[in-house]
This record gives C-alpha cells, structure tokens and sequence, in this order.
C-alpha cells in the first residue's frame, strides 16, 4: 500500500460525506476547511448497514456520477475523494487513524438505522478521543424542533407547513469554499468503477444520460432553467405531465447536490407570487415526510394507521408484472410506468394514478409498489417514498381517503387531453386520436384499424375493470373491523 501524502500542516480533518455531495452550502465540509486542519473527504458504501435499504438500482447508476463530480469539485478545493467500501462503524475508525485525524465533520441523516449507527459511531469516536461535529445540511428544519402545541409531532400537513413556513431561513445559503492552503493527500482509495455501480448486461440506463446530469453543477442547470421558463405557469402546469412544467430537481435532492436553503433562496428572488408558494410548499411535502420518519422511524415498512393491518391485500404476479411493464391497458399508467423504466423518474401527478392503480385497482400491497419504486426511481427517498406510498393507499398520515380512486382513463383526458404524454411514452397508440387515447377499448374497430391496433395483440386490454375495481376496493376496505377504524399513532 502507499505510503499517503500529507500536506505540512499538523492536523488533518476528515470530512464525512453522505447524502451531500455538493461543496456549496455544505456546512460539514466549510467548517471542516475553516478548522484549518488539512482535510480529506471521505465517501464509505456500506450496503450491509442500510440493509433492504440500500441503495436500488437506478439511484446507484447516479450515485457513480456523483461521485465522480464531487471528485473533481473537491479536487479544486485541495481536497481529496477517498473511497472505501465496508461497514462504516469499521472503517471511518480504521481510516481515521490511517489518516492521523483529530476530527471529523458529517451532515446529518434521519433515517432509524442512519440515526442509530450515526449515534453509535459518535459516541465510538469520541471515546477515542476523536473530536465529532455534525450538522443539518439536508433540511429545512430539523424534524425534532417542530411540534404542536401539545408538545407533540404534527401529523397532517396543512398546520405542519403553517407552523413551518415562516421559521425558514431566507439568508443566502454558504458560497463554495475557497481553495485550501494545504496541498492534495494521496490516501489510497478505491477505483470506483471497481464498485460497479453502473449496469452493464443489460445496460437498462442506457437512456438515463440523455434525460439527466449528475452532480453540482446539473443541479443548478436544473433549478436555473425552472426559475427562468417555467415557474411563472407551475400552478396550473405541474399537474400535466406532457408539459415540462416542474423542476425534475428531486434526484439531485436526494444525493445532495443541491440543498433546500439554495432552492428557497434562488425561488424567494423571484417574488412571494403564488407560483413560487406553491413550489416551496412541495419542499415542505419533504420537510413533513422527514418529520414523519423521524417520529415514526417505522414508516417505510408499517401501516402508519394500524388498521390496515387487517386490509385484505391480494397476491397477483400477473398484475404486478404487468404494472411494473407498463401492460396494464390503462395508457396514463402504462406511459408512467415507462417513463419510469426509460428515464429513472416520473411525473408526480402520474405517480399517484400508477400507485393508485396498484393499491386500489389491483388491491396490492402498497409496500410492493414502494420497493419497486426504491429500485427504480433515480429519486428514491426513504422519507419520500414511504409516506407518499402511504398517503395513496390511505394507510398514512393525512392520506387520502381510500374511497378515493383514481379513475385512470378520468385523470387522463383532465390532464392529458391531448394525449401528448401517451404518445410519448406508449408510441403503440400515438395513431389514436385524443377523444379515444385514455380508454383505447371504446374506440371503434375502425378507428382501432385505422390507427394500427390490435387490442389483446398489439396493446393489451385493460387487466381489469375499473368499475369492478372501484366496487371491489370498497368492499375491502369496508371489511376492516369498525372497532380498529381510524387507529393511528
């Protein structure tokens, strides 16, 4: 092993980076540069510790750019990358010593297991005489400082975000750090294309590169191009999903390339119109979901309403194949699912019919559907993810009720009237015109002929009835034992 190089100073700071893999406004790593220690980054993947929660698919393949961004941003910074793989508990100590640090310095997380291994490996440290400094890099607020007036955590979102709303801090977010003074280590690290983070056989991201940039600097593209075309019409626009009418800004949040204090800052300069309130309440949809993890650390994997523990989901491959492949005959979900699979992302308005659709019409159970979706999705949030599954099955807090059922083909011709997302992403019935487009089955044979479908052949029927459905779906929840009704923590 080589020897590592060491600048002349005689102390080193390790930087601990996570979910934060941006330079600007990372207040770990600008305290970690003003302890005017020599500091060193240093990035562990520790899949064992995150257990069924590691990393899936798709939010590995952005994982590998952002490191290689963050890389590069941080080599600017005399800082060096270095990658280790293992049991974090194991080897930020190991690496500590290696490295002769005095401190370390990380950003927060708020998932159960992260907090309890953070806490755990805080105390390790400073029993060894470490000195430990974390902060909040990845919210607005932190989940445990707002409770209600009983001293407790909110649990639906309206009076939460007016409890929060005029806390948030609109001081501009810390600029990058200038180039530290101490020359670049050299501590040996892995090859990251040693990880294998992207797939190769068969390369299912194949299409990702043309829809997204990893890293820093795509983040603040991304949020500068929303700011400047599309802001002015997102009340009414983000709820279309054939317009580009949202910021897409949600895979480079999660990663931490981007924080919520730069989002708020560069949205408030706009004004305190109704389009930039209505963006910064969805920042707040993911201040609450973290609040809810933090105070229900069960939430991605329990019936937040206990109640549901008795619902009577349903085992059925065939419609969960279908579902996943984008076959289920209902075009607004087919073109979802896709988009899903071609691009690693999708619209947030089409995410509630597909989770809908498969909760509901399918009557699966919501926790499929949100592992589907942590492999899947570029954006994959613990927080996230878990309580929007929730919200939609009507098992979480604040949830839409459950006699609340999409109507696929409905929700299609209000926000896809023209038909422009299905053509998109369902190219089989792009021959269609618009008044037949949502529910292809009622066209009539010559309209089907004339446009090259062949229902059953060439585009399935629909896997199942949506009136049945609805009927069915009613009477399951109807089947849950009155005496439980309504139980939540």
């Amino acid at each position: 092993m080589a020897r590592p190089t060491h600048s002349s100073s005689s102390r080193t700071a390790v930087f601990w980076t996570r979910n934060d893999l941006r330079i600007a406004d990372n207040p770990a790593l600008s305290a970690a540069l003003l302890s005017g220690a020599s500091v060193v980054a240093l990035y562990v993947l520790d899949d064992h510790t995150a257990g069924k929660w590691r990393l899936g698919g798709a939010s590995r393949w952005w994982l590998d750019g952002s490191l290689r961004r963050l890389a590069e941003s941080l080599r600017s910074l005399n800082v060096q990358l270095v990658l280790r793989r293992g049991l974090a508990k194991e080897v930020v100590p190991a690496f500590m010593k290696e490295a002769g640090g005095a401190e370390i310095f990380w950003n927060r997380r708020y998932g159960a297991a992260e907090r309890l291994a953070d806490q755990d490996l805080k105390a390790s440290l400073r029993s060894d005489g470490y000195t430990v400094r974390s902060f909040n890099g990845s919210l607005l607020t932190e989940p445990q400082t707002i409770t209600t007036g009983a001293g407790g955590p909110y649990k639906t979102y309206s009076p939460f975000w007016r409890t929060v709303r005029p806390k948030i801090n609109k001081s501009a977010p810390l600029p990058a750090p200038e180039r530290g003074q101490h020359s670049l280590s050299n501590y040996p690290s892995d090859a990251l294309d040693a990880w294998r983070l992207t797939p190769q056989s068969p390369n299912w991201a194949a299409e990702f590169p043309e829809h997204w940039e990893p890293g820093e600097a795509g983040a603040m593209k991304k949020l500068d191009a929303f700011l400047d075309g599309c802001i002015d019409g997102y009340v009414d626009g983000r709820d279309v999903p054939g317009r580009r009418a949202t910021s897409r800004l949600s895979p480079h949040l999660q990663f931490g390339e981007i924080s919520p204090r730069q989002i708020v800052w560069s949205a408030s300069a706009q004004g305190d119109g109704a389009a930039v309130e209505k963006f910064l309440s969805e920042l707040g949809w993911r201040e609450f979901s973290y609040h809810l993890l933090y105070h229900f650390p069960d939430f991605p994997e329990k019936n937040w309403r206990t109640d549901f523990d008795a619902f009577p989901w349903r085992e059925d491959e065939f419609g969960f194949a279908a579902w996943t492949k984008g076959q289920t005959g209902y075009p607004l979900v087919d073109a979802g699912m896709r988009e899903l699979w071609a691009t690693g992302w999708m619209h947030n308005r089409v995410r509630m019919i597909a989770a809908s659709f498969l909760t509901k019409h399918l009557l699966m159970d919501w926790r499929r559907g949100e592992a589907w979706f942590w492999d899947t999705l570029l954006d994959a949030d613990i927080a996230n993810n878990s309580v929007s599954w929730q919200w939609v099955a009507g098992s979480g807090a604040d949830a839409a009720p459950y006699f609340r059922i999409f109507n696929p083909s409905a929700q299609g011709e209000r926000f896809d009237a023209d038909g422009s997302y299905v053509r998109q992403w369902v190219p089989e019935l792009a021959k269609l015109p618009s008044r037949y487009i949502h529910a292809p089955w009622t066209a009539p044979e010559a309209v089907l002929r004339e446009a090259n479908i062949r229902l059953g052949t060439t585009y399935p029927e629909p896997i199942v009835d949506h009136a049945h459905a609805r009927a069915r779906a009613l009477d399951a929840f109807k089947s849950i034992s009155h005496a439980n009704r309504g139980n939540e923590p």
